[in-house]
């Protein structure tokens, strides 16, 4: 019988999973490092080791209405996409609202986890946490993991013959918080993803040229779309993805490319993706079209060359005086806490884990790993999701498949995500299908066709309107009685 639960970390996928255990009756511990929850979204002037970090200026990529926790909406008069710190206010609402302040332990570090010598009877682990100088040890029946995949900065010089010779100043990403120093400076910017973008955008207000180098190119989407309504309300619905999966496969990529040119031709700003249908995650930058258009902000290819001044693109072109480079090449994901490794990557150093959050080849399955995914739809309603799974799994009321249809399952998820996003290794799913898959192992799923013949007007909106979190607490262990009223209210508030 799993009872106490460790929960690591305090951000969004954390706090999701104390809730759940609490709603469940289980008894969660969180541990979080430092003396604040929201992890990722909770701004500090100076990076810190071992946390994710953000720029001052970071606005969410999703709108309130798609983003929420799924029984907590924002508030009516907060806008569509937010600043960092109204994020982090709403957070700190929703702690405060679930009563989940007393459960989290701050400034404690988990230093290991590891399984008990009984584990393969009992399924618990050893949790050993650091908290001023002193060490703990304490045994949990089961462990959820939502350390985030936003802390350890893939930094990789080597790709980059001559960055020692380099006189100019370079780091990553991550230690960037505001545009001022670099004034009047020649800055370059490595990487063509949200951060980049953001950082290249934001530096060509006050930094004399900004180039942006790019390896593969990428899709570039505004968060404003048709008639100024967000752009998830109107691209994610379960009406897309039905219609998506019936259609031809060509006819499927032609439309794809299309709605991606629909505001401009990527091709003619130099960011067209080298593979064309690849859906990996767009890059959501209101301004960078413009910005190139300005020509503050310059598209280049990949870097084949540092020397002491200047840069050597792929294409033969060099750039002089570069003062700066801005290196946005994403993070690598590490669990230095757990004592073995192989738990989480357990086949060719690669994450394998059952539908995104469970390890498939452990003796009892007692520990969760949240939030490891991306997908085109926001990271709190689904790590909220994958919680309720989670704690479902843990107590034995949703069944697992023997071990090797669980690898089946994620070899075959591998070989979709080859053909729809180029690469194996991504933690990109599709947003819904992956949603319903989950919602329908824990029986949350609402069934549009019952709701025709029951709710016509509310089974209307779940189909061909936005897909939003309230749909799953409409039925089902942890219904929330305003799903109905929020779903049929969600414009309301996103024209507020």
């Amino acid at each position: 019988m799993v009872r106490r639960v460790a929960v690591v970390g305090a951000g969004v996928s954390g706090l999701a999973a104390t809730k759940c255990c609490l709603e469940e009756g289980l008894e969660p511990t969180c541990f979080e490092q430092s003396e604040n929850i929201g992890g990722l979204w909770h701004y500090t002037d100076q990076a810190e080791e071992g946390r994710a970090s953000i720029y001052r200026t970071v606005f969410t990529n999703s709108c309130k209405e798609m983003m929420c926790y799924s029984d907590f909406p924002f508030p009516d008069d907060h806008p569509n996409y937010m600043h960092n710190a109204r994020l982090q206010h709403y957070i700190c609402k929703y702690a405060e609202h679930f009563d989940l302040l007393r459960h989290i332990r701050f400034k404690t570090l988990v230093t290991k986890v590891k399984k008990r010598p009984d584990f393969s009877v009992t399924g618990q682990w050893e949790v050993v946490t650091q908290r001023d100088g002193k060490e703990e040890t304490a045994v949990f029946d089961a462990v959820m993991v939502c350390s985030g995949h936003h802390v350890y900065p893939n930094l990789p010089l080597a790709e980059f013959p001559g960055i020692e010779k380099f006189k100019g100043c370079y780091f990553h990403s991550r230690e960037y918080k505001e545009p001022e120093k670099f004034r009047g400076k020649k800055v370059l910017v490595i990487g063509l993803g949200n951060s980049g973008s953001d950082i290249a955008v934001e530096l060509s207000t006050v930094a004399s040229q900004v180039y942006l180098s790019s390896r593969s190119g990428s899709w570039v989407m505004s968060r404003v779309w048709d008639n100024g309504y967000p752009w998830d309300m109107l691209v994610i619905t379960r009406f897309r993805t039905w219609l998506g999966n019936i259609l031809p496969g060509v006819l499927n990529d032609w439309l794809y490319v299309r709605g991606m040119n629909r505001f401009f031709k990527h091709e003619n700003f130099g960011l067209m993706p080298l593979n064309r249908t690849s859906r990996k995650e767009p890059v959501f930058n209101d301004d960078l079209p413009s910005r190139i258009a300005c020509g503050v902000v310059v598209i280049k290819p990949n870097v084949k060359e540092f020397r002491e001044t200047s840069v050597l693109f792929q294409d033969g072109t060099v750039q002089d005086d570069v003062d700066v480079v801005v290196f946005a090449t994403g993070y690598s994901y590490a669990y230095p806490f757990m004592e073995d490794d192989s738990i989480i990557k357990s086949r060719d150093n690669q994450i394998t884990l059952y539908k995104g959050i469970l390890p498939p080849q452990l003796e009892k399955p007692t520990i969760a790993v949240i939030g490891l995914v991306q997908s085109l739809g926001p990271i709190i309603p689904t790590a909220d999701l994958q919680c309720r799974w989670a704690v479902k799994v843990f107590q034995g009321q949703c069944t697992l498949p023997p071990v090797s249809e669980m690898m089946d399952d994620i070899d075959e998820k591998m070989g979709k995500k080859l053909k729809w996003y180029g690469n194996s290794t991504t933690l990109q799913a599709d947003y819904i299908t992956y949603m319903d898959e989950l919602a329908s192992a824990i029986g949350v799923k609402p069934s549009v066709l019952k709701l025709l013949l029951t709710d016509p007007q509310l089974a209307l909106k779940v189909f061909f309107g936005p897909c939003s979190p309230y749909q799953f607490r409409l039925v089902g262990p942890g219904k929330w009685s305003g799903a109905r009223k929020a779903i049929l209210t969600q414009w309301d508030r996103t024209l507020q």
